[in-house]
């Protein structure tokens, strides 16, 4: 079968790797749908892979003595059919022919968080697919069946893949806020997060609020739910959101953007009792103060992705509200384009890229 693997410096392989076959509880999944997240760009800009994983404190398959090969297949939104399972699997929870999503994270499987979905929080560590195990830019994958949610008939391939990560982030910030039709929603960063951040919380009928620095992303905002837009390059976006607020500022704020002044706008365009969820990596909130969060009783919450069960819940939600997750994909690629389809998101110009399988 073929796996992309990057090589290092923004190159990658299509390498031939063994057709899966599935061990003690495991499943293979036939691939329909693989999407290319903004988290893979920082290996695949990487100069040296393998370093770089052992600097995150991650071991692989290699690592851990599971393979001899050191190469690791790249991708964690991965969206397929079952093709095959292992003694052990329970033929009434999977069975070849059931529609899944892979949830990317294993973990020791004993921890409490384990136990509670929380493999990324794993007491010894997880093994992230695409990373320390092989991921989802391949013909086949093979898993633990645990790692599998069954897709709602509703959803597509490209739609699940989109929930695998990206879309299921969103949904995890937003339910850890507890939004609802009562809440004004701020979402800074109109990237492939922000954008489905601003589908879910206008599904779950909050007044949805999209800030960005690019024109474009603004503009798309609006066709993805947002009842306003701010450019944050023309207007300052605190001041805006308690223009539309009546002064008092909004309920909810995510910061799906990154860096610091994203991270202090979402702060102080919250009103009192204000609730905000960080979501994006990087940016630090040094020059908040703390009368910004006790004199005005605001909660800052860290959002990681999201649980399995979580997963679960967002897809049947999605298919439940009808949410058009697919076109959160602006460029379809076949695999073996992998190094164009690369070269184009690691611009990122445009929107989010989904490797689609026959």
């Amino acid at each position: 079968m073929r796996g992309v693997v990057f090589t290092g410096n923004k190159t990658l392989e299509i390498a031939n790797f063994l057709d899966p076959t599935p061990g003690q509880g495991q499943a293979v999944v036939r691939m329909k749908a693989s999407g290319m997240c903004g988290s893979d760009l920082h290996f695949y800009r990487a100069e040296n892979v393998a370093e770089m994983t052992r600097q995150m404190g991650l071991k692989t398959m290699f690592d851990l003595g599971q393979t001899d090969d050191p190469r690791v297949i790249a991708g964690h939104e991965p969206c397929g059919v079952i093709e095959a399972v292992g003694p052990g699997v329970n033929p009434d929870q999977f069975k070849p022919g059931d529609r899944v999503i892979v949830f990317h994270y294993e973990g020791c499987g004993c921890c409490d968080h384990c136990r509670t979905g929380w493999t990324q929080m794993c007491d010894e560590g997880s093994l992230p697919h695409g990373v320390a195990k092989h991921g989802g830019h391949a013909d086949y994958q093979v898993v633990p069946a645990d790692r599998l949610v069954k897709m709602p008939e509703e959803i597509s391939f490209v739609g699940g893949a989109a929930i695998a990560c990206g879309t299921g982030t969103a949904f995890g910030a937003l339910v850890r806020l507890n939004v609802s039709a009562r809440d004004s929603v701020v979402i800074f960063g109109l990237g492939p997060v922000g954008l489905s951040a601003v589908q879910l919380a206008a599904a779950m009928g909050a007044e949805v609020i999209g800030v960005d620095i690019d024109p474009a992303r603004v503009n798309q905002a609006r066709a993805f739910g947002a009842h306003h837009v701010i450019n944050a390059k023309e207007k300052d976006p605190v001041e805006e959101v308690r223009k539309l607020t009546r002064g008092m500022g909004a309920t909810c704020a995510l910061d799906c953007a990154g860096g610091e002044i994203a991270k202090q706008q979402a702060v102080r365009c919250t009103a009192v009792w204000g609730r905000i969820a960080m979501v994006a990596v990087g940016g630090d909130l040094n020059v908040v103060s703390w009368s910004d969060l006790i004199r005005q009783q605001r909660t800052v919450i860290g959002s990681w992705t999201f649980s399995i069960t979580g997963m679960k819940d967002c897809a049947c939600f999605i298919a439940d509200h009808g949410v058009d997750v697919d076109k959160i994909f602006s460029d379809r690629w076949d695999l073996d384009d992998a190094e164009q389809a690369y070269q184009v998101f690691d611009k990122q110009a445009g929107g989010k890229g989904v490797f689609v399988f026959d």
